[in-house]
């Protein structure tokens, strides 16, 4: 089965611009977690699968969101690898942005989509995360100038003896009102009005 990749809009909750970027699809959209109420995302940690050497290799399989209260998040999770090291904002400050680091699809040759992720912080600080090394940094996601309150990935299931990548791209819901999320979810077309999906994506 053949793997392509399309065109995803880069935006925000409270943006109006949109920035094209490109990125991997294959997989579903799992769940979207949010922090408990009135909680931003205050640092992340990543589920890694190191280099298989000449076995399959799957890079990212997963993303965990740091709540204020150090809750942890996560949406859909690839089954493979280890959680690296936890990366957290300095006090009082809360992650705003994000990048996804992706290699590009590889023919004939081993996908692995996602490997990294960095984020920063409302004080300006980089959070640099422990991902593999593969593919390139895609650009900084629209910021979410009051903070990040949920995530959402896509993941693709294990393939069998067929190639797996596991994590293939990321959104991220920017901090709202409740009140406010939960009148769009009730609106038809809800997220095509605001202009406002922020996908991380498949940078």
């Amino acid at each position: 089965m053949g793997k392509l990749t399309k065109f995803v809009a880069l935006t925000a909750f409270l943006c109006c611009s949109q920035t094209p970027t490109t990125a991997t699809y294959w997989g579903d959209w799992g769940k979207v977690e949010y922090c408990p109420e009135g909680e931003q995302a205050i640092g992340f940690s990543l589920k890694t699968e190191r280099p298989q050497g000449s076995g399959d290799d799957t890079a990212l399989n997963a993303i965990a969101l740091i709540c204020t209260s150090g809750r942890m998040i996560t949406s859909t999770q690839g089954p493979w690898g280890n959680r690296g090291g936890r990366f957290v904002c300095q006090s009082g400050s809360y992650i705003t942005s994000c990048r996804l680091r992706v290699e590009p699809p590889q023919g004939f040759g081993d996908d692995t989509s996602a490997n990294d992720l960095n984020c920063k912080c409302s004080n300006g600080e980089t959070l640099n995360g422990d991902g593999n090394s593969w593919g390139n940094w895609n650009s900084w996601s629209s910021p979410c100038h009051n903070g990040i309150m949920a995530i959402q990935t896509r993941v693709e299931k294990p393939q069998g003896r067929g190639d797996d990548t596991a994590l293939n791209d990321v959104s991220f819901t920017c901090f709202r009102k409740r009140d406010q999320m939960l009148q769009q979810e009730r609106a038809p077309n809800a997220i095509d009005a605001l202009g406002a999906k922020f996908v991380a994506g498949r940078f």
